[in-house]
């Protein structure tokens, strides 16, 4: 009657609780006879298996053991074979199904990455609006300053943020020249890098047009740099003669004109202000066109 006992000692072994076998025991115990080793064996898996996942431990421990046993000398002569080969196909059927698992957790693992990547560029797209909006507002309150001083140092700022939130790389941040007791000061100076190509950046706020003077001291700067190009960006316009110096002196580099009310206007109807500096540029090279007014 040893066969029974080592049924017994085996689901103990394997974690179970004394509930799924009491009773057998009991009986085992009242009449050796009345209960065989298949019995035990049929009853138990069965309560595991009608338990459901609160006896996935207990099962999985079960399983674990079973493809462990290597001792088949315990099992009659003409069992024994037929032993081996279940114990086999139990083996096989883990490796299956742990191949299964492991497929699957993969595959929620790329889900989840996926996932993660979606969510990570949706918040990178939003944040890039809540950042591009908040320099556009910053830029736009700057036409209600009175103060020329205070309007150029807060141009300073929101220049730098405009162009980094709209994907222009700055090289050299932009700066306010000139300091607060010489009156009207608001010559902005930067540099930016478009398409691998370095501009020098040149920003005026004067309540009248820029002349051939003002533009041509800045095309000196970018002449002096070697092959730098240059942007000059003037929120009071231009005379036609600044116009049609910088035209005559665009053989020496591409040098464009730009009016606040352009970058203004980008912005404000959400459009890429990189592409319309792509534009300007191209008509300034192909066109021979300095100041290519964007609608």
């Amino acid at each position: 009657m040893q066969g029974q006992k080592d049924v017994f000692l085996f689901f103990k072994g394997a974690g179970l609780e004394a509930h799924y076998t009491a009773d057998l025991e009991a009986r085992f115990s009242a009449d050796k006879e009345s209960v065989g080793k298949w019995e035990i064996a049929r009853t138990v898996l069965t309560r595991l298996n009608e338990r459901g996942e609160p006896a996935l431990r207990e099962r999985r421990e079960v399983l674990k053991r079973v493809e462990q046993f290597t001792d088949f000398s315990t099992c009659w002569p003409n069992d024994q074979l037929i032993a081996r080969g279940l114990v086999g196909e139990i083996q096989k059927l883990r490796g299956l199904k742990d191949h299964v698992t492991q497929i699957q957790h993969e595959r929620e693992a790329e889900r989840r990455e996926h996932r993660a990547a979606a969510e990570a560029q949706v918040k990178a797209v939003r944040e890039r609006k809540e950042q591009l909006q908040s320099a556009k507002d910053e830029l736009f309150a700057l036409f209600g300053e009175k103060n020329a001083w205070v309007r150029g140092k807060k141009l300073e700022a929101a220049l730098n943020r405009v162009f980094k939130v709209s994907d222009i790389l700055i090289r050299e941040a932009f700066t306010l020249r000139g300091d607060e007791g010489q009156g009207i000061v608001e010559q902005i100076d930067g540099v930016v890098e478009i398409d691998g190509q370095l501009y020098l950046v040149e920003m005026k706020w004067w309540d009248t047009a820029i002349g051939p003077g003002e533009t041509a001291q800045h095309q000196v700067r970018v002449f002096n740099r070697g092959h730098a190009r240059g942007i000059f960006i003037s929120a009071s316009g231009y005379t036609e003669a600044a116009i049609l110096s910088c035209r005559e002196s665009l053989h020496r580099a591409p040098f464009v004109l730009c009016e606040l009310v352009e970058i203004v206007r980008t912005l404000d109807a959400d459009r890429p202000l990189i592409e319309m500096f792509r534009t300007k540029i191209r008509a300034a090279i192909i066109d021979k066109q300095p100041l290519f007014r964007i609608p």
